[in-house]
């Protein structure tokens, strides 16, 4: 007797990670500038507004995260501080100044990658996209692509290691 294998359908990747992919690309590009790698990207009505990845070394400005920048340049896009109708992806966890700037922008959507134990303000260590004393909530989608996201920051952590070490 013979054993067959049902074949198995080929995998589509979700919405959520073909723009995730676009913010890793991001990330990336960071890394290679010697910035901590992470990307951020915003979407409204299926078109990417704003690109952007942390610029903190290369522009000497503390708030220059991925995604503040990338808010930024959406509400430049749309004419609008009210980012309403917008999705940000972002490789990582979104820190304490990032989620106020989110709830700041009404932004209704936050997908994210890796989560961040050490500065997560979305699901690590606070909620306050979700946290009903504030006058915006936002759906989460966690984990898209987390090990990918978390990978790039990995050896990127692991690699300025090693150039300490030399």
């Amino acid at each position: 007797m013979i054993d067959t294998v049902e074949p198995r359908p080929f995998e589509f990747p979700s919405f959520h990670q073909i723009f995730m992919h676009q913010a890793l690309e991001l990330a990336e590009q960071a890394a290679r500038e010697k910035e901590v790698p992470v990307g951020a990207i915003i979407v409204h009505e299926n078109k990417v507004i704003a690109a952007a990845y942390n610029q903190r070394e290369t522009l000497h400005d503390p708030t220059a995260h991925a995604e503040m920048i990338a808010i930024t340049q959406a509400a430049e896009s749309l004419q609008n501080w009210r980012l309403e109708n917008c999705t940000l992806y972002v490789t990582l966890e979104p820190c304490p100044m990032c989620a106020g700037a989110i709830v700041q922008a009404r932004i209704p959507t936050v997908v994210f990658g890796a989560v961040d134990p050490k500065a997560g303000a979305v699901t690590s260590l606070y909620s306050l996209l979700s946290d009903t004393r504030l006058n915006h909530r936002c759906e989460v989608v966690p984990g898209v692509l987390s090990q990918q996201c978390g990978a790039v920051l990995t050896e990127f952590f692991r690699a300025r290691r090693a150039e300490g070490k030399k």
